[in-house]
């Protein structure tokens, strides 16, 4: 991979200024409108309120339009403003890139649309200056946290970080605000067993440091979101769970030196939460959240050529197969191959319970607003998914968990 440093023209010794104690990384792709405003303005705000020395770095991400000219000029404007060139794409490779090259003791780094109020950066910051904390976070989920945001993108956020919580048994709320500090020390350790070089970077990056036991810091934020966001939220979203599985899997079998971290640590095969009622609940959740998702996504492809109704049908019908099977194994611990068939279709309650309750909250709302669209049929679908999946548990524990029962007539205890 080749990169390009530029950066202002070094100063003269008689203007000579200490290293900075922060670098705040903005990455960016094609943002050749939003680029100026967002740096002269974080400029501004730190130069006005940090009371160290800091650095500006704008990482570009292979942009093809005027981002690299305006990085260059804003580079050569502003002291301690600097730019790096990479000729691949990925938000996560363009902050591996920098960060691993900062001489700053704290790193950080926040998107370039400010969706994030920069009142919130000295308090993501300072607990890693005082050496309080090894990694900082904003969140949008804790209270106190001020959020305006369309019920699309709320609806995505929260099942992720759920998702998380239920899958990877997490404790942090909201892994993917673009909106992080980390110590140098503590990012040099880390970096080298992060994968991902795109999206998945910071979920990433978190999981494997509160698996090591590194404190992580969560500041409520305000947040305002960007009706321009380019983020193409299926193949995304995709691609998160693929990273996912990477991960819990390697988390599973041992793979990652989380001792070596330095923090207070867990056991590396840890990953999977104990078995009970507790853990089943959250990886439930977990796999309605996911399964809910991905109804919506197939349910606004299905629904132009098939109808609301027939859309709904066979967008219910391939997420049920597939959260059956999800559940099966993750929910439930059954591995193998015996009783599939069973579990898949000897539960048509289950999936008849969830057709009835979407499909009937569809013709509710169509008959109270015939002229209704998928813009207030989602809402409606995500609402009766949720009534559906309070139904579906104990349909399906009662399908998948029997043939397991069978275990308390040798002495092996049930799940």
């Amino acid at each position: 991979m080749r990169t390009v440093r530029r950066s202002a023209p070094p100063l003269g010794p008689e203007h000579h200024r200490p290293g900075p104690v922060l670098e705040v990384v903005v990455p960016v792709h094609n943002e050749e409108r939003d680029l100026e405003p967002c740096v002269r303005r974080l400029h501004a705000h730190l130069a006005e309120t940090f009371p160290y020395p800091f650095r500006i770095t704008v990482a570009d991400n292979a942009s093809t339009d005027r981002t690299p000219w305006i990085a260059a000029r804003l580079a050569g404007e502003l002291p301690g403003a600097q730019w790096v060139r990479l000729e691949e794409k990925g938000r996560g490779r363009a902050l591996h890139t920098a960060w691993s090259r900062s001489p700053a003791p704290v790193l950080a780094y926040l998107d370039v649309d400010l969706s994030t109020d920069l009142a919130a950066l000295l308090p993501l910051v300072a607990p890693l200056i005082s050496g309080h904390s090894d990694l900082a976070i904003g969140t949008r989920l804790a209270r106190g946290s001020r959020v305006v945001r369309g019920p699309k993108r709320e609806i995505i956020s929260r099942c992720y970080n759920g998702l998380l919580r239920g899958a990877l048994s997490v404790g942090f709320t909201d892994a993917q605000c673009g909106f992080k500090a980390v110590r140098r020390e503590v990012a040099e350790r880390l970096l080298p067993l992060v994968e991902d070089r795109e999206w998945f970077f910071d979920t990433e990056l978190l999981v494997i440091a509160e698996r090591a036991g590194l404190r992580i810091h969560e500041v409520p934020v305000d947040w305002v979101d960007d009706p321009d966001s380019r983020v193409d939220l299926l193949p995304t979203a995709l691609a998160d769970l693929r990273g996912m599985v990477r991960l819990g899997r390697a988390l599973a079998r041992g793979r990652l030196p989380l001792a070596a971290l330095g923090g207070a640590g867990t056991a590396a095969g840890s990953a999977v939460p104990p078995p009970g009622r507790p853990a089943r609940l959250l990886r439930f959740a977990a796999v309605g959240a996911v399964g809910a998702l991905l109804h919506l996504a197939l349910y606004a492809l299905l629904r132009p050529a098939a109808g609301a109704q027939a859309g709904n049908a066979l967008a219910l019908l391939l997420c049920t197969v597939l959260s059956t099977a999800a559940d099966r194994r993750f929910t439930f611990g059954v591995r193998g191959r015996a009783g599939p068939p069973a579990h898949h279709l000897g539960g048509p309650a289950a999936l008849l319970a969830g057709l009835a309750l979407t499909g009937g909250a569809l013709a509710v709302l169509h008959h109270a607003l015939p002229a209704a669209g998928p813009r207030a049929e989602l809402p409606v679908l995500a609402a009766a998914n949720l009534a559906a999946a309070l139904l579906r548990f104990p349909l399906l524990r009662a399908r998948v968990l029997p043939g397991r029962r069978s275990r308390r007539t040798t002495g092996i205890p049930a799940s």
